[in-house]
């Protein structure tokens, strides 16, 4: 008895020094992420502006509306007016540049606060966060809290799969009933949406869009190959994700125009349904397969080092190793990757509403960077200038109910906006690139600000603090 009393001694002071431990990591993780509190911000407490001379393009219409004055109050737009004058509140110069609204991307998977610095830095004013973990709920109270300065965070709960196991971070789902109660944990616990995975059989699948409506909750859907891919056609799923998911499942891997029609011909036909399609993460594929070494690449340092050491190297290696054993992988890459362009101009002549997303975050994908390529792939496959904005503006916000306060610069819509150099309704898209200025709720940030969070999110320490709380999500969400 006594040994037992000093065995169970020594492993509940082993469990003391290991609590310890974790607390100290995450607590030196948080420490190195106050730049982002608001009080850290210089001047983080103002959301009250008046920009003057400013050339506002409000994505309202394919226009530029020359000269104006922009009132911002309390973090939302007041009025776009010839003149006005408004006492009490900084004035700022805008001399001539250009004031849009800010991007949303709709497809990212977000692994610490660095990343929500580097967002910004893009231009980026709100993400859809699809891979939801209890970090995130934490970082979403913290947003809207107004304790950190971030982009508007939305996210859903953890991955919705069937029974057979397709990996750690879904949640394998095994009756209706067990779908139902998952739908309505996550809505009472605070995930804004629920993600549909690969894998949901049509039994499990309806019990989810049954309880989804009940629970007044949108879904989002990543195509399960269980089911009809015409099955995602639901009034509650609000985005169906990924054009690579169009040849995989419908066209069985034919890069097949006709077949292609009856696809998108569904989509024309369901008003309510958005395409996300993330063609940069495929075309990372593409990437990998040319570059030897892309993980030693500057985009690299801007990853999550956990993401590094265990994603971005596995699908590295992947790819390698397929390419050695069948060298004309790339060039079947490169040609799903030229259809996929071919998907998205068809999807625009159907007037299918099209929503901006990048899977960042997951891969070579890096959180922020990615958008300007994934828009730029837009403009490649047909659309205008106009045209690819309103995918990561207007469009994005029409999504979903809870976003409908952005995407346009109108009255009573939330400052999130960015001030860019040049014309992105004429200019190259890089004009977006490096905004000169981000207001995120109204609070103003500039070059040199958005600079320092690149710079504090590049290659940094935190591999432990990552992978402490992925370890969370599986004891909580498993």
């Amino acid at each position: 008895m006594k040994l037992l009393k000093k065995i169970l001694k020594i492993v509940f002071a082993l469990i003391g020094v290991l609590i310890i431990a974790i607390l100290i990591i995450i607590g030196v993780d948080a420490q190195r992420t106050k730049y982002l509190n608001i009080d850290h911000i210089e001047n983080g407490d103002i959301s009250s502006y008046l920009i003057t001379h400013v050339n506002v393009v409000p994505m309202t219409q394919d226009t530029v509306l020359t000269d104006k004055m922009v009132y911002i109050k309390d973090g939302t737009i007041q009025t776009i007016t010839e003149n006005i004058n408004i006492n009490g509140v900084e004035v700022i110069d805008a001399k001539n540049k250009y004031l849009m609204p800010g991007l949303i991307d709709m497809h990212v998977h977000v692994w610490d606060r660095y990343e929500l610095g580097l967002y910004l830095s893009n231009g980026v004013t709100a993400v859809r966060n699809l891979w939801g973990m209890p970090m995130h709920l934490r970082i979403k109270e913290d947003v809207n809290n107004d304790e950190i300065i971030s982009p508007m965070f939305f996210t859903t709960g953890p991955k919705l799969t069937g029974p057979e196991f397709i990996g750690d971070d879904n949640l394998n789902l095994k009756t209706p009933e067990e779908a139902k109660n998952k739908v309505i944990s996550y809505k009472e616990r605070g995930y804004d949406f629920v993600k549909t995975y690969y894998g949901l059989t049509p039994e499990l699948f309806e019990a989810v869009l049954d309880q989804a409506k009940k629970s007044w909750v949108d879904i989002v859907a990543h195509p399960s190959q269980k089911v009809p891919y015409s099955y995602h056609f639901d009034p509650q799923i609000k985005s169906i994700e990924h054009t690579e998911e169009f040849v995989q499942q419908p066209l069985g891997y034919d890069l097949d125009t006709v077949k292609l029609k009856d696809v998108v011909d569904l989509y024309a036909q369901a008003e309510y349904s958005a395409h996300c399609p993330t063609l940069v993460v495929f075309n990372n594929i593409y990437q990998m397969l040319i570059d030897d070494n892309i993980l030693e690449s500057e985009s690299m340092q801007y990853m999550s080092p956990l993401i590094k050491r265990v994603d971005s190297r596995a699908q590295f290696d992947r790819w390698h190793n397929t390419k050695l054993e069948d060298p004309s992988v790339t060039e079947r890459i490169k040609n799903q990757h030229d259809f996929h362009l071919y998907i998205i101009k068809k999807l625009h002549e159907a007037n299918v509403r099209i929503i901006c997303g990048t899977d960042s975050g997951i891969g070579v994908t890096s959180p922020g960077f990615s958008i300007h390529q994934e828009l730029k792939f837009y403009k490649e496959a047909g659309l205008s200038n106009f045209e690819v904005l309103k995918t990561a503006t207007v469009n994005a916000a029409k999504t979903h109910s809870i976003m409908n306060n952005m995407g346009t610069i109108e009255a009573g819509k939330v400052a999130n906006l960015i001030l860019t150099d040049n014309n992105p309704l004429s200019s190259d898209l890089s004009a977006l690139e490096h905004p000169s200025t981000v207001f995120v709720n109204g609070r103003k940030l500039d070059r040199k600000t958005l600079d320092s969070f690149e710079e504090k999110a590049k290659d940094r320490k935190n591999l432990l603090a990552s992978g402490i709380r992925y370890a969370e999500n599986l004891i909580i969400e498993k």
